[in-house]
């Protein structure tokens, strides 16, 4: 196979009455779906797009969606996804940074996507529920790695602007694969599917292995909890996986009823990632639905995951586990030495799904690429002498203490094992003397208030004094990206209350 939507296509020939997408309102065959597809696929040519092309898709998940990704595969076109519940300015941006030839909004499922295609003037699509920009004859289609190129992803901008992160086929082609075969799955395997396919970790470990395996997905546009509850225990989900943030939400709602964890008869793999995992929330996940939670490392440069924890395998640890196939992974010093297990610098990798660059933005690249392929992360680790791999924390993040380096991650991880607390956030605010201050962030459970005093006296017995937070500030709801990533450099910002 060479192009993403070919998964597809052979399960449609050999299975198109099987379900792939359970929305609430319906459900769609790979026949359905296929119909969908070929439709978006001469509307498409209709409006001269290209290969090389990019088709910029302003979206909440929902059966167009994956029909557009497909269909651009088809033509050659590079697929955009934008999430449709980005600011005005952001989408406008993305829009003229990706030279799209043609925007889709998916105004049927999303009031956010409704609101942008009223703002760019939207013309009906022949796909239900969509609309779509007028063409503009005057982007310019690539026509070096044409077709190479399956998608762009833009970042989430946790520490700075979004680049556009372009992925090729073969490298999506290649996590749905392994992806699959790492979690066993088969026709008969159901994904709960809220995760944004404008994200990383939406279209490559949910809906290309999927794909992949001929399987389904109950689909849906936004996090509820009560949603995946009765997915969970009504509607045969097998899968699910979302960001460490999801499952404390998830566990939250369960000790804010009282209920206990709701049945869940099908589900047989539980998978966190996009973020680092908290130890005290793994074994609360664990516990609530007596499974082992699976975790992972992975980027949008590396179209999906590098290292994954082996199937069933039960560990009391955070480590993102081993290895997959295809991919190389080192942790190397300040000047790019290999390190040996157990020490920690920075992850460098490369292999199949490694990205060829940011769209149009060659110093960016150059930033980030190394001699001999290797992508230097930004990201801490170590490696276990099993060759599993610890993530501490992101470089940018590190918070220089009187000469000493604290990992946000590290005080997270004693934080959020406070009893009253529901998730953290550490970051470091440079003093005039050039010295940081650790700053700590908090969103409580429900109903409960914070004692700080008795949350200083957990710390001492847990953490070096110079570790310790300056501040701790109580929260409403932490800040985060779409995909489930804490927005640290928007709480610098907030009022420093105790």
């Amino acid at each position: 196979m060479s192009r993403i939507h070919e998964p597809f296509d052979r399960w449609l020939l050999k299975s198109p009455g099987n379900v792939l997408l359970h929305e609430q309102e319906r459900a769609w065959t790979y026949a359905d779906v296929g119909a969908l597809v070929d439709t978006a696929e001469r509307e498409l040519r209709a409006d001269g797009v290209r290969p090389g092309d990019r088709v910029l898709i302003v979206a909440e998940n929902c059966a167009g969606h994956v029909a557009l990704v497909l269909a651009c595969s088809r033509v050659g076109a590079w697929s955009c996804g934008v999430n449709a519940r980005m600011a005005a300015g952001e989408v406008d941006t993305f829009a003229a940074e990706a030279d799209a030839r043609v925007v889709y909004f998916t105004a049927e499922v999303s009031d956010a996507a409704a609101r942008h295609a009223q703002r760019h003037g939207a013309r009906p699509s022949a796909l239900p529920g969509l609309s779509r920009s007028a063409v503009r004859a005057d982007a310019v289609a690539e026509t070096e790695d044409a077709d190479r190129i399956a998608v762009i992803i833009f970042t989430s901008g946790t520490t700075g602007t979004p680049k556009g992160v372009m992925l090729t086929h073969a490298g999506l082609l290649h996590f749905g694969r392994v992806s699959a075969q790492s979690r066993a799955m088969a026709p008969d395997d159901r994904s709960y599917a809220y995760l944004p396919m404008t994200h990383i970790f939406g279209l490559g470990t949910v809906l290309m292995a999927t794909l992949h395996a001929g399987a389904g997905l109950v689909l849906r546009s936004r996090f509820e909890p009560d949603d995946v509850f009765d997915a969970l225990a009504h509607r045969g989900v097998t899968q699910l996986q979302g960001p460490p943030a999801m499952f404390a939400r998830l566990v939250a709602h369960i000790e804010s009823t009282g209920a206990g964890a709701p049945p869940c008869p099908d589900l047989r793999y539980v998978y966190a990632g996009a973020g680092p995992l908290d130890l005290a929330l793994k074994r609360k996940v664990e516990s609530c639905f007596g499974r082992p939670l699976h975790h992972g490392y992975g980027l949008s440069e590396y179209a999906g995951s590098v290292h994954v924890s082996r199937l069933n395998e039960s560990r009391d640890d955070t480590s993102a586990g081993y290895r997959l196939d295809g991919a190389e992974l080192r942790i190397v010093d300040d000047a790019g030495r290999d390190l040996p297990a157990g020490a920690r610098g920075e992850i460098w990798l490369r292999g199949v799904g490694l990205t060829p660059g940011y769209f149009r933005d060659p110093e960016a690249t150059l930033a980030v690429m190394r001699p001999g392929g290797w992508y230097a992360s930004g990201d801490l680790g170590e490696l276990a002498p099993d060759g599993a791999l610890f993530v501490v924390g992101r470089i940018k993040e590190m918070i220089v203490r009187s000469g000493f380096n604290v990992y946000p991650a590290e005080v997270e991880a004693a934080l959020n094992a406070w009893p009253d607390v529901h998730l953290s956030a550490v970051v470091g605010r440079r003093e005039a003397d050039g010295n940081e201050q650790v700053l700590a962030f908090v969103e409580l459970r429900p109903g409960r208030r914070l004692d700080q005093a008795a949350l200083g006296a957990w710390l001492a017995e847990r953490l070096a004094p110079y570790k310790r937070p300056a501040t701790v500030t109580v929260v409403d709801r932490l800040p985060m990206t779409h995909s489930g990533k804490i927005l640290k450099r928007e709480l610098l910002g907030k009022e420093m209350t105790t």
